[in-house]
């Protein structure tokens, strides 16, 4: 197994790969086209953009510099909590696949939960999926209470739910529930914004194998069956962060990095973005 053919099946029949490359703050197309032309090279396939990073444009013009065929990829994008509702939802994932050059991404996330628009947004979703816009539509940073409610008016719910996951917040509670409701977690931050990259458990492990403590949260998340996006726009790095593949951690040192949870967010608190309709 490696990052090319370490593919996940979705709810909905469509694969993704399980390990992908974040795009949050990659600004400027130089910079945008150099980290994704060595992403792909390295074999990363899985691309993640937003509207809220302001970059969509980028993305586009550096996959089309690469000259390859769009079904050899996979781009996620997020429609923003001002875009939310039932039109502008739609008009939005319009206008970011403009930027994009593409007929269509291949997995759509409702960026936030947010209580003013909560069904009409996902009411969208299911009719852009029906139109071709996007092949998956999914969920980021909804918990649990957010995943019941919506269950109660949806045609058909998330097969993903894209979460800041890493060992000071590991949400298992709700990996759990999404694995129970064939739901893909996929971590956002999955190293904690290098909040965890300190701790000794993980150097102690790292040193074992010869690995960096990048790689052995990595492989953290590889081995618990989650989705993971790590970014970076510095090329050693993005190599390293693909090289998780020839190592394996014991079940004693799973459970040694698991109580390094803290309920530690470097992000937002989803239940507030929720009340207040925005990110606060």
């Amino acid at each position: 197994m490696d990052i090319q053919d370490n593919l996940l099946t979705l709810a909905d029949g469509n694969k993704m790969p399980q390990q992908g490359f974040g795009l949050y703050k990659v600004v400027g197309q130089e910079t945008m086209d150099t980290a994704i032309a060595k992403a792909y090279a390295e074999g990363y396939r899985l691309f993640d953009t937003a509207q809220l990073y302001g970059n969509e444009k980028e993305v586009g013009n550096a996959v089309k510099k690469l000259a390859i065929p769009r079904e050899k990829i996979f781009v996620t994008t997020k429609v923003a909590e001002e875009n939310q509702g039932y039109q502008a939802a739609i008009d939005s994932v319009k206008e970011s696949l403009q930027k994009l050059q593409m007929d269509y991404v291949d997995l759509l996330l409702v960026h936030w939960p947010i209580e003013s628009s909560f069904f009409d947004t996902w009411r969208a979703f299911e009719e852009m999926k029906k139109a071709g816009l996007t092949k998956s539509i999914g969920v980021s940073n909804f918990q649990m209470i957010h995943l019941q409610y919506l269950a109660t008016q949806a045609n058909e719910m998330p097969v993903i739910d894209q979460i800041e996951l890493h060992p000071l917040l590991s949400q298992m509670p709700l990996v759990q529930f999404n694995r129970d409701h064939h739901i893909v977690t996929q971590a956002w931050s999955p190293l904690g914004r290098g909040a965890v990259i300190g701790q000794d458990v993980i150097k102690t492990i790292a040193a074992k194998h010869g690995k960096s403590p990048a790689q052995v949260i990595l492989r953290w998340h590889l081995q618990n069956g989650v989705s993971f996006i790590p970014k970076s726009v510095h090329e050693a790095r993005i190599a390293e962060n693909a090289a998780i593949y020839d190592f394996t951690l014991s079940d004693e040192e799973m459970k040694q990095i698991a109580t390094l949870n803290a309920y530690h967010r470097t992000g937002r608190e989803p239940e507030l973005v929720y009340e207040y309709n925005k990110q606060y």
